[in-house]
Order: C-alpha cells, then sequence, then structure tokens
C-alpha cells in the first residue's frame, strides 16, 4: 500500500486504495527532468508521480525512482496506454513493457491515455472493448491496481477519470457526476500551462495570501477535491508548488476563481471523439 507524508491528504478509491491528492505530473518533449523528479520525492515528500509511454521517460523515471532510494510500496506510479496500442494482445504487452521500462512489478495506476483509438477502419468503440477486456484481466492478474476506461456508460466501468482541469476549463458537471458515481476525478494542466498564472484575478489572490499564483491555481484545484498533478522540470518550482497544505482559500475566493471558466482547452479536446 502506498504511504505519503501527513501533510499530502489521500482520496479513497471504490476498491479500497487511497491515492495522494498532490503529485507531480511529467510530459512529453522536455517535460522530464531527473532533479525534478529527485527533488519531488526526496526533498518534497512527493509519493504520486504520472507519467505514459508517450513522453518517453518512463525509463529514467525509472531510474529517478531507484535513486531515489523512496521503496517502491510507498510510491503510487501512474502510466498510460497509447492508442497505437490499443486492442486486446498490445494493451497486455504494452502493460508489461511500461513494467520492464519503469523497473517495476505493477502500477498503481494504468490509464487509456485518449478515447481515440487512432485504429483506421476499426470503429474507436470496437477497439475500446477489446482493450477494456485486456485492462480487465491485467487488473485481475495484478499488474496494475486499477484502470480507467472513457465510454458510453461510465458509472458502469470507471472508478477514476483524469480530464482537464484548470480556472479557464472547469467541468464541474462531470466532476459532480464522479461524485454521485464515486469515481475519483483528476485533473491535469492545474496551471493551464502557464496561462492562469498572470491572470489578474489570480494575481491579486496570490497577493492576499502572500502565495504564488501557480500555489494558488493547485489550492483552488485540491479544494474541488481533484486530485492535481502540476508539472515541472525546475526542482525550484517543484518545492513551491509542494506548498499548498498550509493554508485554504475562503469560500469567496474560491467562488471568485470558479467564474473565471472560459472553456478554452490547453490541451487535446475531447469532445468530438466518437
Amino acid at each position: 500500500m502506498v504511504t505519503v507524508p501527513s501533510s499530502c491528504p489521500t482520496v479513497p478509491l471504490s476498491n479500497g486504495r487511497n491515492i495522494p491528492i498532490l503529485g507531480l505530473g511529467t510530459s512529453h518533449v522536455g517535460g522530464y527532468s531527473h532533479e525534478a523528479v529527485h527533488c519531488a520525492l526526496q526533498e518534497c515528500g512527493i509519493r504520486h508521480i504520472d507519467t505514459a509511454k508517450r513522453y518517453g521517460c518512463e525509463e529514467a523515471l525509472g531510474k529517478a525512482v531507484v535513486d531515489s532510494g523512496v521503496p517502491r510500496e510507498e510510491l503510487w506510479l501512474t502510466t498510460k496506454l497509447w492508442p497505437g496500442d490499443y486492442g486486446y494482445q498490445s494493451t497486455k504487452q504494452a502493460c508489461r513493457d511500461s513494467c520492464a521500462r519503469l523497473g517495476v512489478d505493477y502500477l498503481d495506476l494504468y490509464l487509456m491515455h485518449w478515447p481515440d483509438c487512432m485504429v483506421p477502419g476499426v470503429s474507436s468503440r470496437e477497439v475500446r472493448s477489446e482493450t477494456w477486456r485486456a485492462l480487465e484481466e491485467l487488473y485481475d492478474e495484478g499488474s496494475c491496481s486499477f484502470r480507467v476506461y472513457i465510454n458510453e456508460n461510465l458509472s458502469l466501468c470507471l472508478i477514476y477519470l483524469q480530464v482537464e482541469f484548470h480556472p479557464f476549463q472547469q467541468p464541474l458537471e462531470l466532476v459532480e457526476y464522479c461524485r454521485k458515481e464515486n469515481i475519483v476525478f483528476e485533473g491535469y494542466c492545474p496551471l493551464a500551462k502557464g496561462q492562469a498564472l498572470t491572470h489578474p484575478s489570480v494575481m491579486e489572490l496570490a497577493q492576499k495570501y502572500g502565495r504564488s499564483t501557480s500555489q494558488i491555481c493547485i489550492r483552488w484545484s485540491i479544494q474541488h477535491g481533484v486530485v492535481t498533478i502540476p508539472k515541472s522540470t525546475k526542482p525550484e518550482r517543484v518545492h513551491e508548488n509542494c506548498q499548498v497544505f498550509g493554508f485554504s482559500l475562503d469560500d469567496s475566493d474560491m467562488a471568485a476563481l470558479s467564474l473565471l471558466h472560459d472553456g478554452r482547452h490547453v490541451s487535446w479536446d475531447p469532445t468530438h471523439v466518437e
């Protein structure tokens, strides 16, 4: 089981496990740093790391985890299945390959990276169904603790969902739906890829609370009960992003940030995926 510092709350899952509400995200194209991971694990007490095959850093991340000296059982490791690997047999092999690159025997969370399966001549629904069957078997085999599948019957097959979530993109109806259905909601891009950091309302609250704008955004997300995975390759930013449990935003300030929603996506937009 994952254990985390008492300063970082966890969110319970319907399968009895608990995921740290704050983690460190990674990404492709310069979105990984050994120093940042080492800082997060050794100096900041972070125990939740999010990556993906797509990012090309699983092997490097595995080495960073070993170098940190943090025992595997204390960590929550998430990686993702790339659409090019969707399908029954390829999903199973991709999971084994990710475990090998990370140097682990199991994953704490294995996500389908994107609902569009990108397989020519085959419907996405059919490919997702085959992929889901493989994920269920991997789960039963103990290769991963649980999994996510985005399809037409969310309440029947999900216990976890990862979606873009920041002051400009607030799918609050989906957040509420997940709460009702006992699905844990995780938000990525909590800083809107930096776009939220210079907004006047965020800057005003940073001044009010004596905090950075990134801390305001992360705290706002966490206070919504959203599992949050800010990304940074700079150790000093990792330190900054982790200092979000010593204060809370007033209800009026939470409401003020909620008014910033304008529907923009800073990452992929899944709206039209069938």
